[in-house]
């Protein structure tokens, strides 16, 4: 799988403001900002990113994924830091 593919099935299922994908097409690494995250636990926000991939995660389609995920004011914070 690609980086292009991967943010393309990511965007598809979750509204992203922005989205920065490293790896090599098993391994990942990703940054997500979205409002969707608002009001969510580090680990809801996870959950709701796998829920994006699907089988993808369970088929080793994807073999890895480490994130981080921020809502837009948490990024905008991060960014100014």
């Amino acid at each position: 799988m690609t980086s292009e593919e991967l943010q393309a099935i990511i965007s598809a299922g979750l509204d992203c403001e922005h989205i920065k994908l490293e790896g090599d097409g098993r391994h990942w690494y990703a940054t997500i900002v979205s409002t969707a995250f608002e009001g969510q636990r580090l680990i809801q926000r996870h959950q709701r990113v796998y829920a994006t991939l699907g089988q993808r995660m369970k088929t080793d389609e994807v073999h890895a994924l480490s994130m981080k995920t921020f809502t837009p004011a948490e990024w905008a914070a991060q960014s100014a830091s």
